[in-house]
């Protein structure tokens, strides 16, 4: 069932990306980023994760406000990621690579920050993306999910969308998954609408992280 979901997202995707940056939705996702910066705080340079790249657009940002920074990109569909490379003006501060957001190709602790704008609704495995995400964030470092919330929303509520679906997460959904993971909220601000953004701070260790430091101690 996940892999034909999965599947069926590449597909819709790889679909979008020709005429993506030209729709309204694209708009929409540009004017959000605009508003995350103004929340974003990175260490000096800082290496950064964005899940669902798409065509590269918040990360573009990203480099252009961070001029030490290194980010890769991580999306799904190789057609969002061809236009991503080709329109890439930070090469090579930033990449772009083919992967799941449940089963990230990165080793522990590799990030100093994880951006998931508008995708989280998407996923699944709401609960092992958030422990991939912790898996590879440095102690310290910063988790920041912008997607579309229900402010009377009580549990996460699933809405059919075609033959998929996408799911809302509550303010309390997402605290509650991210304590499960090792998360520290540290706020919620809406940026624009019904789009909220959150942001974790990771606390502590994963189990592998400490059976790793266990192992080399």
């Amino acid at each position: 069932m996940n892999h034909d979901f999965l599947n069926h997202k590449k597909r819709l995707f790889d679909r979008w990306a020709p005429s993506y940056d030209w729709l309204f939705p694209s708009v929409f996702y540009q004017a959000i980023h605009k508003r995350l910066l103004e929340y974003v705080e990175l260490p000096s340079h800082p290496r950064v994760l964005d899940l669902g790249c798409g065509t590269g657009r918040l990360l573009d940002r990203l480099a252009s406000r961070f001029p030490d920074l290194y980010g890769t990109g991580l999306d799904l569909s190789l057609q969002m990621l061809r236009i991503a490379r080709q329109k890439n003006r930070h090469h090579p501060r930033l990449i772009y690579i083919e992967g799941k957001a449940e089963s990230l190709p990165f080793a522990d602790g590799q990030f100093d920050a994880v951006f998931n704008t508008l995708s989280f609704l998407h996923y699944l495995q709401p609960e092992v993306v958030f422990a991939e995400v912790a898996r590879v964030l440095k102690i310290g470092g910063r988790f920041y999910l912008a997607d579309i919330t229900l402010k009377s929303q009580t549990k996460s509520q699933l809405i059919s969308i075609t033959s998929s679906g996408i799911r809302f997460y509550s303010p309390n959904n997402r605290e509650l998954l991210g304590r499960s993971a090792g998360f520290e909220c540290l706020g919620h601000y809406y940026l624009l609408g019904p789009v909220l953004l959150t942001i974790f701070a990771k606390n502590i260790e994963t189990r592998e992280q400490k059976r790793q430091n266990l192992d080399n101690a």
